[in-house]
This record gives C-alpha cells, sequence and structure tokens, in this order.
C-alpha cells in the first residue's frame, strides 16, 4: 500500500466536518495519512462552503496561499470538494491554475479512484455528480483513531424547503434520510471507540424519515438515547415549522438528549419571513420556544438571523430586535444578507445597502451579546456537569484549567484541583461536576466540586 500525506482544509458547516472525515477515512484505505501542514502533502483536499459569499471568498484567498506550494512540489494533487464544487464544477479549473480534481457533495466516495486517476495520468478531473453510490457515509467509514470525545453524525443530506436565500438545495440535492441502523450501527462503533458525545446532522432533522418512510426524529432520538456507553445527544439544524409535539417532549423524556436546540428565525417580521418562504410566522416561533420552556425549562435556544434581507425596512428590522428580546435567545448566529446562485432572493428587487446590512449586524450582535452575558451571568452560583474535552487554550500561566461543555452548550473553564495537563487521559470523556463562578460573555469560569 502506498504511504501518502494527506491535507484537508475544511471551510463551513458541521456537515463539511463530517464529510472531511469520510474522506480522510476513505483515503486512509488506499495509504493516505493526514499531516497537519500542507507543505508537505501529496494531497491537499479543500472541502468548501456556498452558503455565504463570505466563504466563497475565503476559498479563493486559500487558494492563493497553496498556490507557491504546488508551484514548489508540481505532483502534489490540489484537489477542491464540497459546496462550491458542486456549485462551480469546470468553471473552477479555468479560475484556478494549477487546481488538478474538482469533486461535488454527492461524490465523496469516488474520491480515492479520482486521486488514483489524477495521480496515474496527470488529467485534470472534474465530477460533480448528483447520484451517490448505495451505501455512501455507512458505519464502515468509522475512524477511530483521533481519539475524540465528540463526534458528529449525518443522517440525512439536501434539502427540500427552498428557502429564498439558500444554495443548500442546488448544491446537496434534495432531502434524503439514512437508514436508522445505518445511523445506529455507526453511532455504536463511534461509542466502542471512546466517542461520548455525538451531533445529529441535518439540513433539517426535524423531518428525518418523512420522504422515506422511516421512524420519526424523535423515535430517532429515543433508540440513540438506548446506546449504552454514550452520554449526550445533541443535533443541528431543526426547522422551527417542523417542530414536532414528540420532538418537544424528548426533551423532557430522553436522557442523555442535552437542553439545548438551535432553531434557526432568520427574522422576526412575518413580511421577511413570507419572502423568505420559510413557512412559518413571529407567533408560530414565539409559542414553539414557549413549548419547549414548558417541557424543558431550562432548556437553551440559540438561533441563526439573517441582516439586511432585500426588502426588510427598518420596522422590520425592529420587529427582528424585539423578537430577540422577547425570546432571550442564550445565543445568536447573525449573518449579512449576500446573493447566491440559484437562490430566488439574489433576484429580488430593494437590496438593502451593504453600509446598512453591516449597521444592523452590529445592532443585533450588541442586543445579543447583553442578552447571553446576563444569562451567563444568571448561571453563577449553580453546578453544571461538564463533559471534559481537554485543557483550556485560556489556561494562565503556571497553572492548568480544564474545558467542556454544559448540558445548554455553554462552553465551561474550570480547574480540577492538584491536576496537571499530564492527566489528560484520566480526565477526558469523563463528566464532572463543575460549580460556576464567574459567567463570561463567550463562557463560564468554574471549579471543579470533587
Amino acid at each position: 500500500m502506498i504511504d501518502k500525506k494527506l491535507y484537508i482544509q475544511t471551510i463551513g458547516c458541521q456537515m463539511n466536518v463530517y464529510d472531511s472525515r469520510q474522506i480522510e477515512s476513505l483515503l486512509g484505505q488506499s495509504g493516505y495519512r493526514r499531516i497537519d501542514t500542507p507543505d508537505r502533502a501529496d494531497l491537499i483536499i479543500v472541502n468548501t462552503c456556498a452558503i455565504r459569499d463570505k466563504a466563497e471568498q475565503k476559498l479563493y484567498s486559500l487558494l492563493g496561499r497553496l498556490a507557491p506550494i504546488k508551484h514548489r512540489r508540481p505532483d502534489t494533487i490540489l484537489a477542491v470538494g464540497g459546496c462550491v464544487a458542486q456549485q462551480e464544477g469546470t468553471a473552477l479549473l479555468s479560475r484556478v491554475p494549477g487546481l488538478d480534481m474538482v469533486f461535488g457533495t454527492h461524490a465523496l466516495a469516488r474520491v480515492p479512484a479520482l486521486v488514483a486517476r489524477v495521480a496515474s495520468t496527470r488529467a485534470r478531473i472534474v465530477d460533480v455528480g448528483m447520484l451517490s453510490p448505495e451505501g455512501e457515509g455507512s458505519s464502515a467509514l468509522v475512524d477511530a483513531g483521533h481519539e475524540e470525545i465528540s463526534r458528529f453524525v449525518t443522517i440525512m443530506r439536501g434539502c427540500d424547503n427552498f428557502c429564498t436565500y439558500c444554495v443548500v438545495p442546488y448544491v446537496r440535492g434534495r432531502e434524503t434520510s439514512r437508514p436508522p441502523d445505518e445511523i445506529i450501527t455507526e453511532i455504536r462503533d463511534l461509542v466502542a471507540a471512546g466517542v461520548r458525545e455525538v451531533t445529529l446532522l441535518g439540513q433539517n432533522v426535524n423531518s428525518y424519515g418523512n420522504k422515506e418512510g422511516l421512524i420519526s426524529f424523535a423515535e430517532l432520538l429515543a433508540q440513540v438515547d438506548a446506546i449504552a456507553g454514550l452520554a449526550r445527544i445533541r443535533f443541528t439544524t431543526s426547522h422551527p415549522k417542523d417542530l414536532s409535539d414528540a420532538l418537544i417532549d424528548a426533551f423532557a423524556g430522553l436522557k442523555k438528549l442535552c437542553p439545548h436546540i438551535h432553531l434557526p428565525v432568520q427574522s422576526g417580521a412575518n413580511t421577511v419571513l413570507r419572502r423568505m418562504h420559510r413557512r412559518y410566522t413571529r407567533e408560530i416561533y414565539i409559542d414553539r420556544v414557549a413549548r419547549l420552556r414548558e417541557k424543558c425549562p431550562d432548556i437553551a435556544v440559540t438561533s441563526d438571523i439573517i441582516a439586511g434581507f432585500p426588502g426588510e425596512t427598518e420596522a422590520d428590522f425592529q420587529m427582528t430586535l424585539d423578537l430577540i428580546e422577547t425570546i432571550r435567545f442564550d445565543g445568536l448566529f447573525a449573518f449579512k444578507y449576500s446573493d447566491r446562485p440559484n437562490a430566488r432572493a439574489r433576484d429580488y428587487p430593494d437590496k438593502v445597502p451593504e453600509a446598512e446590512k453591516s449597521r444592523r449586524l452590529q445592532a443585533l450582535f450588541a442586543v445579543q451579546e447583553g442578552i447571553t452575558l446576563s444569562k451567563n451571568r444568571a448561571l453563577e452560583g449553580t453546578r453544571q456537569i461538564v463533559l471534559v474535552e481537554g485543557v483550556s487554550r485560556h489556561s494562565p500561566a503556571g497553572a492548568v484549567q480544564w474545558t467542556g461543555r454544559a448540558p445548554g452548550n455553554q462552553i465551561v473553564n474550570f480547574s480540577i484541583p492538584g491536576t496537571t495537563a499530564a492527566d489528560r487521559q484520566q480526565w477526558v470523556g469523563r463528566e464532572v461536576a463543575v460549580g460556576i463562578e464567574k459567567g463570561l460573555l463567550h463562557s463560564l469560569l468554574g471549579n471543579a466540586l470533587l
């Protein structure tokens, strides 16, 4: 078997992280070993995101920085995969000199064969076919070599919602769900390899199994909850229009399901939500959150908001700020709207000027940061069960501080008396009770209660 070096740079969402791990596992079977820098790589892969213009521009900036490596080592294979590859196809070869291979979101299982073909013929190859081979993404691709305690598991791909700002249905295809037994097998294999927490991934996990007539998402969660040795379950992303009573009940009934939901609202104005084709109203969203909090009072709710969607008036924007104050999210991801290829909103009139989008974005952050800080400070004096992930990068000089996440997904940095970094193997993957002493904007500080 060949022994060659692989470098993968991942841009974008958790699903891209999962896909990169699958690619790494597949190429590992062909003798490729992953390294942390591209300088000595025989194969460089950039796995891309097309959801916003900023992520796409990040790709071209990165390719510019990789160009000198390709110039010094012309035999190095340079490949671009993922959503931008699916979107641009052959055009990428024209735009990027030295690019050898372009592969789309449905070509993961074909990557080893594509790489072998490039290596043997030096042909420039494009594969953006939307048909995935049977069994792609199966549990056979689990890689236990990373010794991580938390992993992503994709349960479905694609999307049927066609929100007017979104490119996902065009680059990842229509919605398809993986068979539940395949998912359960993968998670069991991960747990056997030391994983303690899984995050189930999909563009809209709430609609899992609907098209195929499989079990519901709530039923899948119950099966995952029953896996011995697994400590925690999380999931993302959840569409408000498909948030079922059964899923809401799961937060009260499933022991391992963490009390956190990421529920993207995108706007607080019904006029904007209609133009986005979100298929719920502000009032429906508020009601769904209230029902979640009724069933699980300590649930953390985070969300996404787009600033400056075409036609968004100042009154619409004020409605969004009011929604943030009404819901009081635990955290918020907000972005400026950007036109995307194929998405219907690209052709909408009344585009919001860039400067105004920036102003609105900063106003969103200002309101939410005050709420997040208040919520984190409210946790001072509480006892949180933290899944230990490792030594914190923010450890003070001469001391060791550990890091992990509370059930509500807050980052917790804390001390364990008498420990050093050499104790990592003993503590990583354990759940530790931590007394929270200080709530900060982006994290909590505390001490282990031993």
